[in-house]
């Protein structure tokens, strides 16, 4: 079965369950000062893109671009643990990709943690041509971050 991308809002019942998962995990996994994670209601904010994939009407994953003049950020990149292996954060990430372009953004930027638990999203990055790259924004070094670029 094929996926299925689209704009959504974060107040839609099943991209907010998505989106609350993705929150509890991040808030596991990193101390606060070193967690980026955007609640939901931030997701609704006019610089903020966010995205669902769904199969069989079923929301697996979620992402978000948040626009910084002609760069992004990638934001809330979160596959359902049931999904994964499947493809399903590939596409999303596809997805984000070409909604960036047709954004007009000529970069896209993350941050990720370091550790084992993040090694599967770095990898996806990496296999999709991002690079490691200093920190941005209002960012600053972090042992506990990687962050990553990529030019489109």
């Amino acid at each position: 079965m094929a996926f299925d991308v689209g704009p959504t809002l974060a107040t839609q019942a099943d991209v907010a369950h998505l989106l609350d998962r993705h929150f509890e995990l991040m808030r596991s996994q990193s101390p606060p000062e070193s967690c980026h994670v955007l609640p939901s209601e931030a997701l609704s904010a006019d610089d903020i893109h966010l995205f669902v994939l769904r199969e069989n009407g079923q929301a697996l994953a979620i992402g978000a671009i948040r626009t910084m003049g002609d760069w992004g950020e990638l934001k809330s990149m979160h596959t359902a643990s049931e999904a994964r292996g499947r493809g399903a954060g590939r596409a999303m990430l596809a997805a984000l990709i070409d909604a960036a372009t047709g954004l007009g953004l000529h970069q896209l930027k993350l941050e990720t943690g370091s550790g084992p638990e993040h090694a599967a999203a770095r990898a996806l990055y990496l296999s999709a041509g991002f690079a490691e790259c200093p920190p941005f924004g209002d960012y600053t070094e972090d042992p506990l971050s990687v962050f990553m670029q990529r030019t489109i």
